[in-house]
């Protein structure tokens, strides 16, 4: 699923909590149950999150629910 052309989102805020939590991009794709190279289209752009991956990446990273739309749904 393409993102549109002119909606792009930041997920430094994801990067910074994944990084704390698993250390490395691809220990956090491992447990997400995709690869690395998926994980990067998606932290850039080129790819959606789907909602089950977001649901799973808030119970690994333990993000509040109030929380997501920061982690998620920042326009850059």
């Amino acid at each position: 699923m393409e993102v549109n052309k002119g909606m792009k989102f930041n997920y430094n805020k994801l990067r910074g909590m994944f990084r704390e939590t698993f250390k490395t991009q691809a220990e956090f794709a491992e447990a997400l149950g995709m690869s690395a190279t998926s994980l990067s289209d998606k932290l850039n752009n080129k790819v959606q999150f789907t909602q089950k991956e977001i649901v799973n990446s808030v119970d690994l990273l333990t993000i509040e629910k109030e929380e997501i739309p920061a982690y998620f749904f920042t326009r850059e």
